[in-house]
């Protein structure tokens, strides 16, 4: 790092990983997706077919919980900090961000109240350590709006509220993609006398949370079935967000065609 950049001003910190193994230790831990204290039934989606359903999701253990917190927590954020911070490579007035998800009443069963808001935990407590260190404006959670990402496609109600949440944010002129919200972030959020949460996170999920836009999600929300998602929700967006994740329904490209897939520089 130093060889190559002298310095760092910013480090954006965001992963989404399965697994992590202990640099320390050598253990591997895996996490999981689950409520806890008591199974949990909720209603989801699969974004393939169309269907609307229930679903019920068992309790996480104990040590799945940690082993969660352990993988999606802040210890390796930190880690990160701590050594660029030996190795004399922060500049002054250095600053990190994390990006997390807290997300609305409708997800929290199996998000913020599982054993994913157990590490997000984790993660504003790093953060609050890294600020210990560095300095009260070095680190922040940026809490912001629901996405489509690869990790997101994975946790059940997510992809469904997703949809609900995409057709409303339009109607209402509202919506924002990943490009659009990390624009608004550094334009908006990251200058001096920011407003803070009671966890000292930076909040970017305000639109999404905002009453007009969680009063109309609430009320389509029970309404949500195979039959009603067309009128209800916005599946073609989402899945057209999903395929361009991967390089896949962009305009202009002709699928059909073959493809080397090595790349060979200029």
């Amino acid at each position: 790092m130093r060889e190559k950049f002298g310095q760092l001003d910013l480090l954006v910190y965001s992963m989404a990983a399965p697994v992590r193994t202990d640099p320390d230790t050598g253990k591997t831990y895996r996490s999981v997706i689950k409520p806890l204290g008591a199974p949990v039934e909720i209603k989801t989606l699969d974004t393939e077919t169309g269907e609307v359903f229930q679903t019920t999701l068992e309790p996480a253990n104990e040590e799945q919980t940690a082993a969660t917190v352990a993988v999606m927590g802040g210890d390796d954020w930190k880690r990160w900090i701590d050594q660029l911070a030996d190795a004399g490579v922060l500049a002054p007035g250095f600053r990190t961000l994390n990006y997390t998800y807290i997300g609305s009443e409708l997800t929290w069963p199996i998000y913020w109240n599982g054993t994913l808001g157990r590490a997000k935990v984790d993660l504003d407590s790093k953060a609050e350590a890294i600020r210990g260190r560095l300095g009260p404006d070095a680190a922040r959670v940026v809490a912001l709006k629901a996405v489509v990402t690869q990790a997101s496609s994975a946790i059940p109600v997510v992809p469904l509220y997703g949809t609900v949440l995409f057709k409303v944010m339009k109607q209402l002129g509202l919506h924002e993609g990943c490009i659009e919200q990390i624009d608004r972030l550094f334009r908006t959020r990251l200058g001096k006398d920011v407003a803070l949460d009671d966890a000292q996170r930076i909040r970017v999920d305000d639109w999404e949370l905002s009453p007009e836009v969680q009063t109309e999600v609430s009320r389509r929300w029970p309404l949500l079935t195979t039959e009603t998602l067309g009128e209800l929700a916005d599946l073609g967006e989402y899945k057209s967000q999903f395929l361009r994740l991967f390089g896949f329904g962009i305009d202009g490209v002709d699928y059909t065609q073959d493809v080397d897939p090595r790349v060979v520089p200029d």
